[in-house]
């Protein structure tokens, strides 16, 4: 999945790693939502800044992120990362049907309810 087949649906791009407590402690919401929101149009994308591909692998497993992931194994070095001007994760960037970003870094209820009011839900 890439941004530009995403056009049509709302998508969280959602920076993250497996060594960060705070991404970890947000994923339970981020599945919740997900879980409750893809079939009315709702998509993730999941950026990882882990540079060890199987502690990345094993924290989409454990926190059960069925979205798709993204890593270049980069760190901070990640050239989605530095597109999108990332310096500090959890970072979240919420983009509407057409691609433009029209809210970053909301958590929990906060998420929900603007990606329910981009669905029209």
């Amino acid at each position: 999945m890439t941004l530009a087949a995403s056009l049509g649906k709302v998508t969280i791009v959602d920076f993250w790693a497996s060594w960060c407590g705070p991404c970890r402690k947000e994923n339970p919401n981020v599945v919740a939502i997900y879980n409750e929101l893809h079939s009315k149009g709702l998509n993730i994308i999941g950026v990882s800044l882990d540079e060890d591909p199987e502690k990345w692998k094993e924290a989409i497993a454990k926190d059960k992120l069925t979205w798709t992931q993204v890593s270049n194994l980069k760190g901070w070095e990640d050239p989605i990362a530095k597109q999108y001007k990332v310096e500090s994760i959890p970072a979240t960037f919420i983009l509407d049907q057409s691609g433009n970003i029209v809210a970053q870094d909301l958590r929990g209820d906060e998420l929900k309810a603007k990606i329910k009011e981009l669905l029209g839900k």
